[in-house]
């Protein structure tokens, strides 16, 4: 069991709470439709599968359920920075920090519904983060910005798919658009072919990006589409063979198995908040047979 003050949140035969073998605390939830796991560290959605199908998101092996640490997979938040600051963890601190439960509801239509609060001593706005789980995965971070001045800050839904075979998979929607190429000295590329393929590591950042896009794996015989308000870039990232055996917490060959295509707001399309303004990114996730 996980801390008492905490059962108010359960929802009988939808959602309840626990400590995992680390001693984190994460939320089960349970619908008609689908099953999910969020982890408080984090507010970090480490699992959506809806009946019948293969995991809709990645989540590796290897991966430390450690304070301090991020968890490898899922749908991490990003936030208010994105990549590498010198003397600061990479991608923020959102995504190690441990959020507060708010609220929970069963909704009209079957879904439910978590409120999480981002810590307010370690950001100078208030972050929300509502999380929905139904027929779809909605996610929603909300920022508003309650000081007198105006609030710079990039976000992220880092969202790991996982994927049949990377082999057999393509992004769609991305065609005609600007990138920023982070594995080449970040050069500014245009998106010329259709669809992206993957034959090697991409990390590429994507400027000014429609509000739906398309991941096609032919591998699990599915199409995920990615609908977002509030988004205007876009991260596909897979780190291939040599990344992979880099990094601690990912497997070797678990480069196979995932790719990231990642809403939210970076480099170009950071925001500018001003006091008493408020931003709403919105993803929803759904998945379509091929």
């Amino acid at each position: 069991m996980t801390d008492d003050s905490l059962q108010k949140f359960t929802i009988p035969g939808h959602l309840t709470l626990n400590s995992t073998e680390s001693g984190q605390t994460k939320a089960t939830v349970q619908t008609e439709w689908s099953h999910a796991e969020i982890h408080l560290h984090g507010a970090h959605v480490t699992s959506f599968q809806k009946n019948g199908e293969a995991p809709l998101l990645f989540l590796s092996k290897l991966s430390q359920f450690t304070p301090g640490k991020a968890i490898r997979g899922g749908v991490p938040i990003i936030f208010p920075w994105f990549g590498g600051r010198e003397g600061y963890q990479a991608h923020g601190f959102a995504r190690t920090a441990e959020w507060t439960l708010e609220e929970t509801a069963k909704n009209a239509d079957g879904s439910i519904s978590l409120r999480f609060l981002l810590p307010e001593d370690l950001a100078p706005c208030r972050v929300e983060y509502l999380v929905t789980v139904g027929k779809a995965l909605t996610l929603e971070l909300v920022t508003t910005n309650s000081t007198q001045e105006a609030f710079a800050y990039e976000d992220c839904l880092h969202t790991y798919f996982h994927v049949g075979s990377i082999h057999d998979v393509t992004v769609h929607g991305l065609q005609g658009t600007t990138y920023i190429d982070q594995l080449d000295g970040n050069a500014r590329k245009a998106q010329q072919q259709e669809n992206i393929i993957f034959s090697r590591e991409e990390d590429r950042i994507y400027l000014n990006t429609p509000s739906v896009l398309e991941i096609r794996d032919v591998g699990l015989q599915r199409k995920i589409l990615l609908e977002t308000s509030g988004s205007r870039s876009a991260v596909v990232w897979n780190p291939w063979i040599e990344k992979s055996a880099r990094m601690a917490d990912f497997g070797d060959e678990e480069y196979l198995e995932m790719v990231c295509v990642e809403s939210g707001n970076v480099a170009d399309n950071r925001i500018q908040l001003p006091p008493g303004g408020t931003a709403t990114l919105k993803l929803t996730l759904k998945t379509l047979i091929l």
